[in-house]
């Protein structure tokens, strides 16, 4: 297999927001009309990724990082998890806090690993199928036009195991529009970018990937078609 120069550098990077993403979203934020979590600031630099990983190396590899994004994810609940069940010291007064900030809420946690597993397996299937369709022209096309399906899916399976009877449903339906507006909009602000890196990349990594033969079954591991 053909080794690459930046590819563990993005899954790093991949990771990271996504880890990021997660701790900063137990914060609600208020922008005007919009209403949504800390996460969200960050979140769609995800589907971004995932985006530049398929159009260039391949669904299989997306895959794979897809994957470790999802075990380092796991790692952080359970690591907070752990920290949350033991016992403070006798002069540490910040349990509460710990617990409202970073505590583990199995609801929360449960929605947020489905919809991330969903979302982004849907964003690279349909980026790959859609650069084959076009012959690789309009990759604008296919970058927004996954990440539409993608975090429709993923905001949709998050609010609904999250919250359904938690929240009142006009405010999940205020939250999901506010969060689904947004992630598509940082993803056409920042398409530019997108473009330039992954045109680097092609030109750097010696490789522009179509699927054309590739197996799309999200649980096969292996980085060959």
């Amino acid at each position: 297999m053909k080794p690459y120069k930046h590819l563990d550098l993005i899954t790093t990077a991949f990771a990271v927001v996504l880890i990021l993403s997660n701790i900063a979203s137990t914060k609600i934020l208020s922008l005007g009309w919009f209403s949504f979590d800390g996460g969200t600031i960050l979140f769609p630099l995800a589907y971004i990724f995932g985006d530049i990983l398929t159009e260039v190396y391949g669904y299989a590899r997306a895959r794979r990082v897809i994957w470790i994004g999802f075990a380092m994810n796991l790692l952080m609940v359970i690591t907070f998890w752990v920290v949350q069940k033991l016992p403070p010291t006798l002069d540490w007064g910040n349990q509460a806090a710990f617990e409202s900030i970073l505590g583990v809420v199995p609801r929360i946690v449960l929605g947020s690993l489905c919809a991330y597993l969903i979302g982004e397996f849907l964003n690279s299937y349909v980026l790959a199928k859609i650069k084959i369709k076009t012959q690789g022209k309009f990759l604008w096309l296919r970058a927004i036009g996954s990440t539409v399906v993608g975090q429709f899916f993923d905001t949709t399976v998050f609010l609904l195991i999250a919250f359904a009877g938690v929240l009142p449903w006009n405010l999940i339906w205020i939250i999901w529009v506010s969060n689904y507006i947004f992630k598509i909009l940082v993803e056409i602000i920042l398409l530019p970018v997108t473009y330039r890196v992954v045109g680097w990349l092609k030109k750097k990594e010696e490789v522009d990937y179509y699927d054309r033969d590739t197996d799309f079954n999200p649980l096969k591991l292996k980085t060959g078609v």
